[in-house]
């Protein structure tokens, strides 16, 4: 049963980013992350250390290609800050998944969470313009 509702997930996920917009990618890229550094923190606080591996591996890949995503040359100021922002970010996940803590991860989880509020009052109207559109 399991592994037929991870298919279905999985299914549901590639449908919505074939019709997403660029905008729409990274907003659920950024929610990717919160949630797979929730379930991280609480694998943690179970014992689960397969898990919170797993979890906090896969949190740090999605962190990391959101920093890839970036156009330094583009983006300006606003590019460095995010840039430092997402180095700072995979390195409190790292330390926090080597030394077991958790209070990294909240940090992480709470930064992206005002990144991505900010993302989502980007205007609808600049929600498809990519870098080839500017």
């Amino acid at each position: 049963m399991r592994g037929s509702l991870q298919a279905y997930k999985k299914v549901s996920v590639d449908s919505q980013l074939t019709a997403a917009s660029p905008h729409k990618v990274i907003q659920m890229l950024m929610a990717g992350a919160i949630e797979r550094l929730i379930q991280g923190k609480a694998a943690m606080l179970q014992g689960d250390i397969a898990g919170k591996g797993e979890r906090l591996g896969k949190a740090l890949d999605i962190i990391i290609s959101l920093r890839t995503c970036l156009s330094m040359e583009d983006g300006g100021e606003i590019a460095t800050n995010l840039d430092a922002l997402y180095d700072f970010m995979i390195r409190q996940v790292t330390m926090a998944n080597r030394d077991n803590l958790d209070a990294p991860i909240d940090d992480v989880i709470d930064i992206l969470r005002e990144i991505k509020s900010a993302w989502d009052q980007i205007p609808a109207e600049y929600h498809n313009i990519t870098q080839a559109d500017a």
